[in-house]
Order: C-alpha cells, then sequence, then structure tokens
C-alpha cells in the first residue's frame, strides 16, 4: 500500500548543476573535522599530520569511485542501504546498513556540538569548565531538535551561503600562516618531522591518525542523495564529486601545515579550539582571530543540522517500514515533521554527549569524530564489495560510470582495515559504536516480537530508496 503511494509521488526536479552540486560536496566535506581533530591528528604523527589527511582523501576518493558507479547505475536519492538492499538481499543487512548510517549522522552532530560549545567558550568567555561546555553542548542539540521540529528540509542555496563561510574560515587559517612567514612564531622545518610519540610504531601510528583524518574527509556520501535532483547526473557527479574532494582534500593539506608550522605540537593537542590558536599565533594583529570562533560555529552548525535531519528521517522511514516501533513515524499534523523520530534520536544525542564526558578517558571530540569514523568506515567497506556484487546486474540500455575493479578491493582492504583494532584506534569507540549498534539491534527484535505477540506480519525493509523521504 504504501509503496504504491510512494510510486505515485512526482518525481524531484532536476535543479542542480555542476557548480550548485560542487558547493554542496564542499559544504557537506568542509566543517568539523579539520576544525577540532587537527590537533589529535598531530598528536599522533607529529608534525607529519599533512600526511595522515592525505592518505584519508586517497582512501575517500577510492571509496568515492565505487559510490560513482553506484549512483550513475542507480541514480536514486538514496544511498548505502539501497546498496546493500541490490547486492544482497536480505532485509537484516539493509536494515543495520541504515541504522549504522543514522548512528554515524548522530555522532558527527554529537562531534559538531561539543565543538561549537568549545568555540562558544572561547567567542563569549563563558566559565564554568566541562559543566559549562556540556551543558552549551545539549543546549545546542535541544535548538537543533526545535528547529527541525519546524519541518526544515534541505536548502542548496543556503548552503551555498554557509559553504562560503566554512571555506572563509579555512583560507584565513592560511592566510594566518602566510602572514606569519619569516616571523618568530612559525618554524616550517616541523612540518617533517614524524613524531610518533608513545610506544606506537610508525605504521599504526600513521593509521590512528589518518583514520582520526578520515572524519575530515566525510560527507562526500551524502551527495548521493542529491542524484534525483542534479542534471546529467551520469555526466556530472564523476567530476563534480571528485573535484570536490581534491579541493577539500588540499585546503585540509594547507591547513594541517600552516597549524603544526605555527603551533607546538602538544599545544595543537591540548587546545580544544585549535585552529583559533593557530590564528592568534600567525596574526595577533588581525581581527581574524575574534571572528573565526563565530565562523567555526557556523561551520558546525550546519553539518550537525543535516546530520541530525537526515538521522531523524532514517528512523521515520525504518519506522514506517516496520523494523522499528510504529510509535517513531508519528507525524505531526500542523508541521508535518516526524517529531516522535526527532525527539529519539535528539535523546540519543544527549546520552552521547554525557557519556563520552561522563566515561571517556580520551578527549570527547576525538572520541567522538573517531566513532563516526569507525561507523562510516564499516559502510564504506560493505560499499565497495556491493559495487563488486552488483557487476552482474547489467542495466541494459543505461550508461554509467565504472570503476577499475582494483580500486574497490583496494577500498575493501583499507576501510576494513582501519576499522580493526590493529590500526591503534582506542576501545572507547569502539564501545561506543557497539552500544549504539546494539541498541538499534535490541529495538528491532523487540518490535519483531511485539508484531508476532499481535499477530501481525513481520516487517521488513522492502524499499531502501525512500527511507529518508520526508513525511508528507
Amino acid at each position: 500500500m504504501e509503496s504504491g503511494a510512494v510510486a505515485e509521488q512526482p518525481r524531484l526536479r532536476r535543479v542542480l548543476g555542476p557548480g550548485l552540486l560542487l558547493l554542496f560536496i564542499l559544504g557537506d566535506i568542509l566543517g568539523t573535522g579539520v576544525y577540532a581533530l587537527i590537533g589529535d591528528v598531530a598528536a599522533e604523527v607529529g608534525g607529519a599530520a599533512w600526511v595522515a589527511f592525505l592518505l584519508a582523501f586517497l582512501i575517500a576518493a577510492v571509496t568515492a569511485l565505487s559510490y560513482l558507479e553506484l549512483v550513475t547505475k542507480y541514480p536514486q536519492a538514496a544511498g548505502a542501504a539501497l546498496y546493500a538492499q541490490k547486492a544482497f538481499g536480505n532485509q537484516f543487512v539493509t536494515f543495520l546498513v541504515a541504522f549504522v548510517v543514522m548512528c554515524a549522522a548522530i555522532t558527527s552532530a554529537s562531534t559538531a556540538s561539543r565543538f561549537f560549545a568549545a568555540n562558544f567558550v572561547v567567542a563569549f568567555h563563558f566559565g564554568w569548565g566541562t559543566v559549562g561546555v556540556t551543558a552549551i553542548a545539549l543546549l545546542f542539540m535541544a535548538v537543533l531538535a526545535a528547529v527541525n521540529l519546524r519541518g526544515v528540509g534541505e536548502s542548496v542555496r543556503l548552503n551555498v551561503v554557509l559553504s562560503a563561510i566554512e571555506i572563509t574560515g579555512l583560507c584565513m587559517v592560511i592566510f594566518a600562516g602566510l602572514w606569519a612567514f619569516g616571523s618568530q612564531h612559525v618554524d616550517y622545518s616541523r612540518v617533517m618531522a614524524f613524531d610518533t610519540g608513545g610506544n606506537k610504531s610508525i605504521f599504526v601510528a600513521l593509521t590512528t591518525a589518518t583514520s582520526l583524518a578520515f572524519f575530515a574527509m566525510t560527507g562526500f556520501e551524502d551527495s548521493v542523495n542529491m542524484a534525483e535532483e542534479t542534471k546529467n547526473p551520469v555526466r556530472v557527479f564523476p567530476r563534480v564529486l571528485l573535484a570536490g574532494l581534491s579541493i577539500a582534500a588540499a585546503v585540509y593539506i594547507v591547513v594541517a601545515i600552516v597549524s603544526v608550522a605555527l603551533v607546538p605540537i602538544g599545544a595543537l593537542k591540548a587546545s580544544d579550539t585549535p585552529l583559533i590558536d593557530v590564528v592568534r599565533l600567525g596574526a595577533p594583529g588581525l581581527p581574524i582571530k575574534d571572528v573565526l570562533p563565530f565562523i567555526s560555529m557556523v561551520a558546525v552548525s550546519n553539518t550537525a543540522l543535516i546530520s541530525m535531519l537526515m538521522a531523524s528521517r532514517l528512523i521515520y522511514g525504518m519506522s514506517r517500514q516496520r523494523v522499528l516501533p510504529p510509535v517513531l513515524g508519528a507525524v505531526s499534523r500542523a508541521r508535518r515533521a516526524p517529531w516522535v523520530a526527532i525527539l529519539f534520536t535528539t535523546a540519543i544525542a544527549f546520552a552521547v554527549i554525557l557519556y563520552v564526558t561522563a566515561f571517556a578517558n580520551t578527549d570527547a571530540i576525538e572520541v567522538l569524530g573517531g566513532t563516526t569514523s569507525l561507523l562510516l568506515l564499516a559502510v564504506f567497506t560493505m560499499v565497495n564489495v556491493a559495487v563488486l556484487v552488483l557487476r552482474r546486474d547489467v542495466r541494459a540500455g543505461r550508461r554509467h560510470f565504472r570503476t577499475p575493479t582494483p580500486l574497490p578491493v583496494i577500498g575493501c582492504v583499507a576501510s576494513l582495515y582501519l576499522v580493526t583494532p590493529l590500526s591503534g584506534r582506542p576501545g572507547q569507540q569502539y564501545l561506543l559504536a557497539a552500544i549504539l549498534v546494539a541498541s538499534g539491534v535490541v529495538l528491532s527484535l523487540l518490535t519483531l516480537v511485539l508484531k508476532r505477540r499481535l499477530g501481525e506480519r513481520a516487517g521488513g525493509i522492502t524499499d531502501a530508496a525512500h527511507l529518508g523521504d520526508a513525511p508528507g
């Protein structure tokens, strides 16, 4: 019944050309990662932090090519869950992939909220230490929920403005490095200093740093949701997506070089707002040091809002397809917003923020960002396998991008390695990821048991292409 109703809906308008799509992709990639985690990456490998961002880009690019084959082959507003459904045909696997993507969205937004709070403290000289930062982070998530409850959709034009602000902030950091060139504060020799610290080998330290830096490269996978709104996606998507990734990587590498050249590694690691410290040292007499905290808050707000919007829509979609409790699919009559799903995902985000504040033995932002990276790398492993499995599905009469066969294999092996403990990933990230995913499995099993007791037919994700649809 429902799938038929979905099929009767009009198609989305193809309004995105190369320019708007490029800005959408850049806006999704640039944001919390490099602003928040540059110090943590540098703490693992010293001045060679830029190497970790370069490796993260290479792994992301290989996986992006797999996404490109799939999105041009199946140009629908969907993503990894759809590819899992088509490749493996197992409803539990499809549910698991969708729920992991939802968890990654929540941990990403939680990372942004903590970083927003840290910048708020700097910008407004707010006190109360960790308690104050946590309170602001929770309030930030509550504001996001209030905005989403009013019924917010993606606005490409708004994304253009916010993307420009994000890029401006990173350009300020690069400008500070150029401004300080030749001054006593800058030491570009540190850029070549590979210092692992601790007892880690160079290889393990580099993979640990790469898995952290990978969080900064995520976001490109969300662009597949715009496939139905892109003009000529088969031709446009490959070059625009790779261009967006390349531009983001170039910006990140330059920012990493400037950061380690201006700020000693220890100070960079200890700072909650590392790029603000970079600007203060590089251009102390310029007003950009006072503006950057506000730009940083804007940069992470857009990412967090879209992440929580996507998370609530995935929960709503899974409820409508009968794999989660029906109450999670409730929609407000006035705003047509999935209000229970929004409150549910916000409650999970609250729990995640409080958990890392109370129990994380290391930096909370590092745990949250690393957990996001862990979850998405697991999804990327599946996507690289799915692209090879789906080679058997020949789309008669339809041209699509095709990635060289060795690349998905490389992408799968690299992503899988960064998921395993061999990469040096801290146990706190596995514990948080396991708690989140296990909660989804338990909730799904309870839903199944309840339906059987009521004599209802067991549900399943039968149409992954419409999991993220807005209610209407």
